[in-house]
């Protein structure tokens, strides 16, 4: 077994060159295909194109919704384990991994669309060398890209990435979440929330407008189908008056105003955050919820970003109108911002401990300084507070990360 950098290969005229060669045509009828093809057809597809840029065969896995398994979209395939496998290895690190088979080669390739992990792709050939690297790498990223845009109107791949039936309720509060991790190479946001099958009233949003980063952290009272439409109405409200140019306190206005008016006898707690990536500046409105946390140079900086928290979203209306204060301060480049729900830190064990806001912030400082990605930090740690509760919260757990790292110009 070896591992093989994301560095380019340098480039090569050889023979394999020549032989595995493939012309303007053919490619512009692979991308084509890729576009119109039903999502069902895309393991044949990926057959076809990997033949036609000179490999054996490949297979998409996509990650299952707790991100433990990768799941074939070929049917007669098994699941592989993201820990402990070939595959799996590719997926944490958004790497190569090239393994040895009997008959060749097979390289595990990240499926990757922006900063989100969508699984890995297995592709088979021969023999090695770079033009058939570069390929694998071409392929994955058209095949990222059209699974991306398939899975919105495609319930076949959604259930692929279930392993389990799914209640209504978390049906519903699914249909409004925003991918896993978004980002470029200037912030990253990152989020994670369980029980995957059983959602309640938790929710996260991220959204980059122009130059801004926008985050929040929904947290409804209940478990249930009305905590889950409180959450969703909640998160709408947000997106609505985002998308009108609302500024952050005439954001959380339009959420309290529309609670108050078709739900008034529900609430959510949140934290709503955004970043001027251009220069770090940080504005967020607590609206009765734990307070952020900033993490700076592997340490958390005591207090930083506890103000005083104000009434929950749906209150003010019902007790009294209240004026939002927006609390602001500056980022430091590297700089990472944790919000999380309740449940994360009052996980409890058979035995009654607490999984705690120390052990909470301890392993996201341990697996950062070992070099995890933020979106790794956050599966290990989500898997860790299940571990915890064997598998059995009793409250939702939701966390949202998000870094601040400006290139240097």
């Amino acid at each position: 077994m070896i591992s093989v950098s994301d560095r380019p290969p340098a480039p090569s005229t050889g023979p394999a060159e020549l032989h595995a060669g493939i012309d303007d045509k053919q490619l512009q009828e692979l991308i084509s295909s890729a576009h119109t093809a039903m999502p069902v057809e895309l393991s044949a597809l990926v057959r076809r194109c990997a033949t036609a840029l000179g490999m054996d065969t490949a297979l998409i896995y996509l990650v299952d919704l707790q991100q433990r398994l990768l799941v074939p979209l070929d049917e007669r395939h098994e699941p592989l384990p993201v820990d402990g496998s070939s595959a799996g290895w590719a997926y944490r690190t958004v790497s190569l991994r090239v393994a040895d088979v009997d008959d060749g080669v097979i390289v595990w390739v990240p499926l990757v669309d922006g900063a989100e992990r969508l699984g890995v792709l297995a592709v088979q050939s021969a023999n090695l060398d770079g033009p058939r690297l570069r390929r694998s790498r071409m392929l994955a990223d058209l095949l990222a890209m059209a699974i991306t845009s398939k899975r919105a109107y495609s319930d076949w791949l959604v259930a692929r990435t279930r392993i389990a039936p799914m209640q209504l309720h978390a049906e519903m509060m699914r249909a409004f979440l925003p991918p896993r991790t978004i980002g470029n190479s200037e912030c990253v946001s990152t989020a994670v929330l369980e029980p995957a099958y059983e959602l309640g009233g938790d929710a996260f949003d991220h959204s980059v407008v122009k130059n801004v980063l926008h985050t929040a952290i929904f947290d409804a009272m209940g478990h249930n189908l009305a905590s889950g439409l409180t959450t969703s109405v909640a998160l709408a409200g947000a997106r609505n008056a985002r998308r009108s140019g609302a500024d952050l306190p005439e954001l959380v206005d339009t959420i309290d105003q529309t609670l108050a008016q078709w739900l008034p006898d529900q609430f959510c707690t949140g934290v709503l955050c955004e970043l001027d990536v251009s220069n770090g500046a940080l504005r967020w409105i607590n609206c009765g919820h734990p307070p952020p946390l900033l993490i700076r140079d592997e340490r958390v900086i005591d207090h930083a970003l506890a103000n005083t928290s104000q009434p929950p979203m749906g209150l003010p209306f019902q007790l009294a109108p209240v004026t939002r204060e927006v609390h602001e301060t500056a980022l430091e480049p590297g700089d990472r911002v944790l919000l999380y729900t309740d449940g994360v830190t009052e996980a409890r064990s058979e035995g009654g401990m607490e999984f705690g806001l120390d052990r909470f912030t301890d392993f996201i400082i341990r697996s950062t300084a070992s070099g995890q990605r933020p979106a790794e930090v956050l599966r290990l740690l989500i898997h860790a507070i299940l571990d915890h509760e064997r598998n059995d919260l009793r409250d939702d757990a939701t966390i949202l990360l998000f870094e601040w790292r400006p290139q240097k110009r």
